[in-house]
């Protein structure tokens, strides 16, 4: 059982106060770290990848940085919903194809919370196969608690929410989210069983623990990345 889960069970009362706290300022645990991926592009930016694109609010922040950016998504109704988002850069293109199906290269491949839905060691594979020398995989993933340490940052995160949410949105939330939801997995890896896999498959990959029960992982393909 997960900290939020016993948290719901002992301590009823101090939940019910995040829960009012997390519905009155929310933000968005997936767009926050947009920021950590515009900042750490490579140099090198022809073409990129967001996989799992979703609504498109990430390929909107990259599409001003490279000449040409694909989104992949699963779901006709994130796809069609991207493709509005997006229309007003020609340069950006939708498809629901699977990574198997995609050729790069490419200069970025991103997934944000992504990684738990797919065969984490084939979609490094994958990635490897389609990054160009010097280009970039950019991750920010979800992991299953399972360690003392993997607990207590959970523990972490749940107390820190409701502070990240009244510093990005002081003001209460007068309205809720509109549109399609998104697809919803529990993640099967833990933190520790991730970090072998990027090992074994992208050697050098950077992994960290994040708040909002996120960790990110960069890797950079070795080579030349501006022949």
């Amino acid at each position: 059982m997960d900290p939020r889960s016993l948290s719901h069970r002992w301590l009823p009362g101090a939940v019910a106060w995040f829960d009012r706290v997390n519905a009155a300022h929310p933000w968005s645990h997936n767009d926050h770290f947009h920021g950590w991926i515009v900042r750490s592009l490579p140099e090198r930016r022809r073409r990129a990848l967001d996989v799992g694109c979703g609504r498109g609010d990430l390929l909107a922040r990259l599409a001003p940085h490279f000449a040409a950016v694909d989104g992949s998504d699963r779901d006709a109704e994130m796809r069609a919903v991207s493709t509005t988002r997006v229309a007003p850069w020609p340069h950006v293109s939708i498809t629901g194809d699977q990574l198997a199906d995609l050729a790069g290269p490419y200069d970025l491949v991103t997934m944000v919370a992504v990684l738990h839905h797919l065969d984490a060691r084939e979609a490094l594979t994958e990635v490897r196969r389609l990054l160009a020398p010097g280009g970039r995989f950019l991750v920010v993933g979800l992991a299953r608690p399972q360690t003392r340490v993997d607990w207590a940052w959970d523990v972490w995160c749940l107390v820190t929410n409701p502070v990240i949410g009244l510093i990005k949105h002081p003001r209460r939330a007068t309205t809720t989210a509109d549109g399609p939801g998104f697809p919803v997995v529990d993640p099967q890896q833990t933190y520790g069983e991730l970090r072998g896999v990027f090992a074994d498959v992208l050697p050098g990959s950077r992994l960290r623990r994040r708040l909002g029960f996120r960790y990110t992982a960069a890797w950079t393909q070795p080579g030349h990345g501006l022949a």
